[in-house]
């Protein structure tokens, strides 16, 4: 772990307070000890709730590396990943992540993650959001038109 890397992360964090863009979040992305990409939240900037520091910092590492895999990178962020931010840090194989402040910094913020944490928990038909598996579609045909696709790559 390289400890100036964490630091940048949180300046990229307090930066962004000033600049009126997002939340107070930073994050930074290495491979091989090397800078990749970097990014504060941009939800604001944006208009996207998505636009979270660490999902913007994939984007620019996956676009310079040219691969969604970014297996051997390492993540140092401002704070503890909120649950998307870890789902995005799983699917890009990211070896490790460093952070600095954890859920409970940010809940005292005012990022309250709880009831994701909690939601995520339960079972499909126990959530506060309304989520209906409709039958009778031919979503079965897609899936194995990709099965049988040869040159399909797997991520």
């Amino acid at each position: 772990m390289q400890i100036t890397f964490l630091h940048r992360a949180i300046q990229l964090a307090s930066d962004n307070i000033d600049s009126g863009k997002g939340g107070p979040f930073g994050a930074v992305i290495v491979k091989n000890n090397e800078m990749i990409a970097e990014s504060a939240n941009r939800v604001l900037a944006h208009s996207d709730p998505t636009a979270h520091a660490e999902v913007e910092a994939i984007r620019s590492a996956g676009e310079a590396l040219g691969t969604f895999d970014l297996s051997g990178c390492t993540l140092y962020a401002s704070c503890e990943p909120c649950p998307m931010c870890l789902g995005a840090i799983y699917w890009a194989r990211i070896s490790a992540v460093y952070f600095a402040g954890d859920r409970k910094d940010a809940e005292s913020a005012g990022f309250d993650d709880k009831l994701i944490y909690d939601e995520i928990a339960l079972p499909v038909e126990q959530r506060r959001l309304s989520m209906i598996k409709v039958s009778g579609t031919d979503v079965g045909t897609v899936f194995q038109r990709w099965r049988e696709k040869g040159d399909r790559q797997l991520y």
